[in-house]
């Protein structure tokens, strides 16, 4: 065992730090000067257990110089890092850079229509409000619905007027860039249910559900007609639709129409309006028909009008009805 003579270390303490590494940097430096002649002195044994042991002394000596790599010095350990924390850092930057590129019209981003707010097909956005209403008051419930072609419907539940009203509405784009440039085909699904939650006696039934798949062909218009509206308003696209709306149940309850509508949509800074014409596809006297007169009640005309201050949207829908009747 080695043992520290009591004077060596103070001795040491007294000697400057500069002189110390000076002295090991020069020891290290005279060892590798002599490696080569010492390699070929123990070549030169002739004894091969004498050979063996002045390798292993050569060695030894050498590796006591031998200074630890710095994690600068691991390429291989630097790039994994530097990898690391570009995965990191590019979600956040590919995000900030979508969010500065987009517009700033709500209906450009809301239906994806120049460049910068395209976002590809099949993402899944709502459409219509989505909403849970815990209450919902029927003024006057009608507990014999009528239609001309299947008449009355008898033996009802006894549903209350206050009930609760459910709305699932979302959207995708299926296809971009389709015929027209800038030009996207988009499906939506629309789900309103009257649900009597509080009806016990009847065990809380749904008294109606509304199903509404749509096919919509959304265009943006060119520059020039976008522009060419006056009292600084922009007429941003002209949609092309087709709905069928239906409550699934069976005559004589069933009611369904289909329909085909067009719509042109404007834009004037937060305040946007849409103005829509239906036309109903399914012929309206036939004797199957469960719903002939449903356009005395829904015209074929819509104006939607839209506020966007910031995040929220406040909209207002009025589909006027010559007959009186209706909405």
């Amino acid at each position: 065992m080695l043992r520290r003579h009591p004077h060596t270390l103070p001795a040491m303490n007294n000697v400057p730090r500069a002189a110390v590494f000076l002295a090991l940097a020069n020891l290290a430096g005279a060892a590798a000067a002599q490696t080569p002649v010492d390699l070929k002195e123990c070549v030169a044994i002739a004894d091969s257990t004498a050979r063996l042991a002045c390798f292993d002394k050569l060695v030894v000596r050498n590796s006591m110089f031998e200074l630890p790599a710095s994690p600068a010095a691991r390429p291989g350990e630097a790039a994994a890092a530097a990898e690391a924390a570009g995965a990191a850092t590019t979600p956040v930057s590919k995000a900030a850079a979508a969010e500065a590129k987009a517009s700033n019209s709500w209906m450009s981003r809301y239906w994806e229509l120049s460049d910068e707010d395209k976002r590809g097909t099949f993402n899944y956005t709502a459409y219509r409000p989505n909403f849970f209403l815990p209450l919902h008051v029927t003024r006057r419930m009608n507990k014999r619905p009528y239609t001309p072609t299947q008449g009355y419907a008898e033996n009802l539940p006894d549903y209350q007027r206050a009930e609760t009203k459910i709305q699932l509405s979302l959207r995708t784009k299926i296809a971009q860039d389709l015929l027209l440039p800038g030009a996207d085909l988009w499906v939506g699904y629309t789900q309103e249910s009257l649900w009597q939650l509080y009806n016990h006696a009847e065990s809380a039934p749904f008294r109606n559900t509304d199903y509404q798949p749509e096919l919509i062909y959304v265009m943006r218009m060119p520059q020039g007609w976008e522009n060419a509206l006056p009292g600084g308003w922009k007429w941003k696209m002209v949609q092309l639709g087709f709905v069928h709306q239906s409550n699934g149940q069976p005559d004589p309850l069933s009611r369904a129409w289909n329909r085909l509508y067009a719509s042109a949509g404007l834009e004037h800074g937060d305040l946007s309006v849409q103005w829509r014409v239906e036309l109903r596809t399914d012929r309206k006297w036939e004797q199957d028909n469960n719903n002939p007169d449903i356009v005395d009640f829904l015209k074929s005309n819509q104006l939607q009008f839209n506020w966007t201050p910031g995040r929220s949207v406040a909209a207002f829908t009025w589909r006027p009805s010559l007959h009186g009747k209706g909405s």
